[in-house]
């Protein structure tokens, strides 16, 4: 006869030494399973007297459902033991430094271009930016460049209409500033974009950026020019830079010059950059053409000026080594990552 208590207290046992599932399960399979002992004990049923079988059914019956219950609650208990134990193996280290989130990186163009706005601002110049889409006249013939005058083909100009074309050079917002602040003062700069009909290679494009300055007032000599232009250069450059005017001409100033910078990579020796010339040319600039006061309503027998006009571009390649000005435009986010002012 099976003494059901001691059976009973032998699965208490050792469901209570269980410590895994795995091992659960194999205690599962020995009592429960369709060849388990407590199947076996069913079986036995054959073998009991007639007047014991209701019994011992009902006591096998109780132990499968003790042991049941038994089987339920070690398993509960050791899958909450298992996720407490997952949880603490994945805890985060919240005193650990957070990822750095991304931001954006302003174009080179755009760096140098603050760069000089804050520049000249500091020596007194006004910002002034204008529409890309300018009339002729401002254009061309008030910087004294008539509809039959030849620099028009050299700047070859992309017309919307007979009348509007896309800027080709910045010289139109300062046409327009001289014409509404006449017969005042005047001391801008006026940077923006500009467009030509060009073919794009490695030192052109269709379109670039250009920082045009334009000083107007009695007695403005032309070593205000050259002062200007050299704090310039080495506000860029380097304090070691000098410049040079060597002879030009430009409808809209008289005289006009080409400056050159001595080169930054030689000092000026001479070196592949600079052709082994020890300069690089870096600019156009002249006294404001008395014809352009005129036709602005400026009296040129009591005021006069100069102007000068920057390629953005060209100043950030030299500035910084940059040997394609197609990189500016490809919106490659690994170049601009390379002039990254946040960090």
């Amino acid at each position: 006869m099976v003494n059901f208590d001691e059976l009973r207290a032998q699965i208490a046992q050792e469901f209570k030494e269980v410590e895994t599932l795995d091992v659960l399960n194999e205690l599962r399979i020995q009592y429960l399973g369709k060849k388990g002992k407590i199947a076996d004990l069913m079986k036995q049923m054959k073998d009991v007297a007639k007047e014991e079988k209701r019994e011992f059914g009902q006591a096998v019956n109780q132990l499968k459902a003790e042991t049941s219950a038994l089987l339920e609650e070690k398993k509960k208990e050791l899958e909450a033991k298992a996720l407490e134990e997952k949880l603490a193996s994945e805890t985060i280290d919240l005193t650990l430094p957070g990822r750095k989130p991304s931001h954006g990186n302003l174009n080179p163009l755009h760096l140098i271009e603050q760069e000089l706005e804050d520049l000249f601002i500091g020596l007194g110049y006004q910002v002034i930016e204008g529409d890309e889409v300018v009339d002729d006249l401002y254009c061309f013939e008030r910087a004294n460049i008539p509809k039959d005058h030849p620099a028009r083909d050299m700047q070859d100009s992309l017309y919307l209409d007979p009348a509007h074309l896309l800027r080709t050079h910045t010289t139109a917002i300062q046409m327009k500033v001289l014409e509404e602040q006449a017969p005042n003062p005047i001391k801008v700069v006026c940077p923006g974009k500009v467009y030509r009909r060009d073919d794009d290679d490695a030192t052109h494009s269709h379109q670039f950026m250009q920082m045009e300055g334009l000083v107007i007032g009695p007695h403005v000599p032309l070593s205000d020019l050259k002062g200007t232009l050299e704090f310039f250069a080495r506000k860029m450059f380097g304090q070691e830079r000098e410049i040079r005017f060597r002879p030009s001409f430009f409808p809209f100033t008289e005289p006009s010059v080409e400056v050159d910078v001595s080169c930054h990579m030689c000092g000026g020796k001479g070196c592949s950059t600079c052709k082994g010339t020890g300069w690089i040319e870096i600019l156009g600039a002249g006294e404001v053409n008395p014809k352009v006061l005129e036709m602005a309503g400026y009296d040129p027998n009591k005021v006069n000026g100069f102007a000068f006009g920057i390629g953005i571009e060209r100043v950030a390649m030299l500035k910084y080594g940059i040997d394609d000005i197609r990189h500016f435009y490809t919106n490659d986010k690994r170049f601009n990552e390379t002039f990254d002012r946040m960090d």
